[in-house]
């Protein structure tokens, strides 16, 4: 029997939809809620990356959360931003090209002009990570290396408003 396909999903958006206003800049900044399906036998822990790849001067960081307990398959939109959660999860620095350093989620804010794609890639790792809450995310691609059973990814898209002229 073939095991299901290790999906991740937004209630919010439809995977290469419109991220919602509402988990942007431009709104309330809420992170939008995930669910996931068909993680491999095995997992222990899973870690969550979005990151912006159209940004003008590079790669943009927007979210790390790792370490969620296998036994969760969503999380709700709205997530608190503290270094850690009641759930065990904890969440790393986001960066960009203002090197801006804060935790949890930042939502889309690009600048107006061409669409954005967010991705929004989820590890199924095979053991929780020995990271400090905080970590940057080359900390978090060297301790996931090795460790990735498998992983789903969810792609939103956005474009900033043109400003009022």
């Amino acid at each position: 029997m073939e095991s299901p396909r290790f999906a991740l999903e937004s209630r919010a958006f439809g995977d290469g939809e419109r991220i919602p206003a509402v988990h942007t800049l431009e709104g309330l900044n809420l992170s939008p809620p995930l669910q996931w399906s068909g993680e491999p036998p095995g997992t222990r822990s899973l870690a969550l990356v979005m990151d912006d790849p159209d940004a003008p001067a590079g790669l943009w960081q927007h979210w790390l959360l790792f370490n969620i307990p296998a036994s969760l398959h969503a999380l709700p939109a709205g997530l608190e931003r503290s270094p850690e959660l009641a759930n065990g999860c904890r969440q790393g620095q986001c960066w960009g090209v203002e090197r801006f350093e804060r935790l949890g989620y930042q939502g889309p804010q690009p600048p107006p002009g061409r669409v954005h794609h967010y991705r929004f890639s989820l590890h199924a790792l095979d053991r929780p990570l020995q990271l400090a809450a905080g970590c940057s995310v080359f900390d978090l691609e060297r301790a996931i290396a090795g460790h990735a059973l498998a992983t789903a990814t969810l792609i939103g898209v956005y474009a900033a408003s043109e400003p009022p002229h």
